[in-house]
């Protein structure tokens, strides 16, 4: 089978969140499964840097727009691990600071380059090599499944090529004023509430759930929360209506960088049956942090995260003055919204001795977090799948969850410290407040402890078994089309 990836993002070369790293490690699982893959991204300015002067495969696509046409290539990105990747090549839409933005707002012109990146995808893959399926991801990829329903409609050569949607994070939808419509030439008909229509907007992702043959989301958990009012944004009504095609796969992640057996960020490595080396990460992490004269009998708690509301930061700023009188150290390293910035900073500087916090995003960091914790706290108001519980399983760190999502899935908790980790409920921070204390309990108990880690770094969850459900989504989109 030949599978196109349409996608905004890719790790390493072009990453946000999550999905980059989806884009890039499932690919690759499919590969190894032994199916044909090709992964298009726009060629970023971030992309150049990495990937300078790559060959020209395409010299020239055409993108019609209602009194033009634009011009992009494609470029050769080459073959790692059996994946194909392509770059669609248009300097004045991506060769910008950032992807999607600037500190004053999104780019005006969003809808044009990701309807330009869907419509050069469509028309390389023609050149290239016609797919068995596509695969696009979020919004900015949408817009391809609508075009294959609309605009190439009877076109002979894809007519019967199935779109499968990966919905990543159901809150950011992409919406564009109606005259999106004719910038796009796409038919006014379909501006309508059963369509694209979207209070007097364009959505973008709410054609793709409209016209892709079938939908994913990246944990089971989440396929049920999107279709009701509290987690869908507007699209459970559509979501519903598709429940039958609707199909919750929970991500995998990437055991060749997150592993203490063989990191090669972190000061020592360590297995489940050999933890020692944890000891010299734990005080490795410290020292990063500034941090002197901790106790062993004093809990590490970690953090890394994009600071914002939705994952919870309002709950860590509620408890803070309780938490600290409680035998911790908190560190935590992120950016986000510069409200919670600054706030973090300043609880930081009253409490010197427990709070440290790292305003940045750094990957040998976040690293050292993971393999130097204790626990790791991820109080998220909803997290479609999350990484970072899982990473933490791995290096013997016990994640601390709000349940939801990708957490509720990967997250059990059992009394006495049975389970694989804590989690709470609602949306209270006293109910995170409670989960700390129940994980520090447990911690003072260092048989109960070690059990727990050693339980949680047993579990695996790779993208092998995830790769065989896509798969089963792809056969069976391919077989209705047919």
């Amino acid at each position: 089978m030949h599978i196109v990836f349409a996608a905004s993002e890719c790790a390493p070369l072009a990453k946000t969140g999550g999905l980059a790293d989806v884009v890039s490690a499932l690919p690759r699982a499919l590969v190894k499964l032994g199916h044909k893959v090709s992964v298009f991204i726009p060629y970023y300015r971030q992309v150049a840097k990495a990937v300078p002067h790559p060959p020209i495969i395409i010299e020239s696509v055409t993108i019609p727009y209602p009194s033009y046409n634009r011009f992009v290539r494609v470029l050769d990105g080459g073959v790692t691990e059996g994946v194909q990747m392509y770059f669609v090549d248009c300097p004045e839409f991506f060769d910008r600071e950032s992807f999607y933005s600037t500190p004053s707002g999104d780019y005006p012109d969003n809808a044009e380059r990701f309807g330009l990146l869907c419509r050069a995808v469509i028309e390389a893959s023609k050149i290239l090599g016609v797919p068995d399926v596509f695969h696009v991801h979020d919004w900015q990829a949408s817009m391809l499944s609508v075009l294959l329903r609309s605009t190439y409609y009877f076109d002979p050569v894809l007519r019967h090529v199935p779109a499968v949607l990966t919905i990543h994070n159901a809150g950011y939808q992409g919406w564009f004023p109606p005259r999106t419509m004719e910038t796009l030439l796409l038919p006014w008909d379909m501006f309508t509430f059963e369509k694209l229509e979207e209070n007097d907007t364009v959505n973008f992702l709410k054609g793709g759930i409209v016209y892709s043959d079938a939908l994913t989301t990246v944990s089971r958990t989440y396929a049920e929360e999107i279709k009701t009012p509290e987690f869908g944004n507007g699209l459970e009504g559509i979501l519903q209506q598709r429940s039958g095609d609707l199909f919750g796969i929970l991500n995998g992640v990437d055991y060749e960088e997150w592993d203490p057996e063989i990191d090669r960020n972190i000061a020592a490595h360590y297995t489940a049956d050999n933890l020692a080396g944890k000891k010299e990460c734990r005080r490795d992490l410290l020292h990063a942090f500034g941090l002197k004269n901790v106790r062993e009998e004093t809990a590490v708690i970690g953090v890394v995260s994009r600071f914002a509301t939705q994952k919870g930061f309002d709950f860590i700023v509620e408890i803070m003055d309780k938490l600290v009188q409680e035998d911790i150290v908190l560190v935590m390293l992120g950016s986000g919204e510069e409200y919670y910035e600054r706030l973090l900073v300043e609880m930081a500087e009253r409490y010197p001795d427990k709070v440290r916090v790292q305003v940045k995003y750094d990957n040998v960091m976040a690293h050292k977090v993971e393999a130097g914790s204790d626990m790791f706290l991820m109080p998220s108001r909803y997290e479609p799948c999350g990484l970072n519980q899982i990473y933490s399983l791995k290096y013997g760190t016990i994640p601390i969850v709000r349940a939801t999502g990708g957490l509720e899935d990967t997250i059990d908790e059992q009394p006495m410290g049975a389970g694989n980790g804590f989690k709470f409920w609602g949306y209270e921070s006293a109910a995170l407040m409670d989960a700390i204390l129940r994980a520090l309990e447990v911690f003072r108990d260092k048989e109960a402890w070690g059990r727990m880690m050693q339980r949680g770094m047993a579990q695996h969850f790779a993208w092998d078994e995830p790769a065989k459900e896509y798969v089963r989504v792809y056969e069976r989109t391919i077989q209705n089309r047919s």
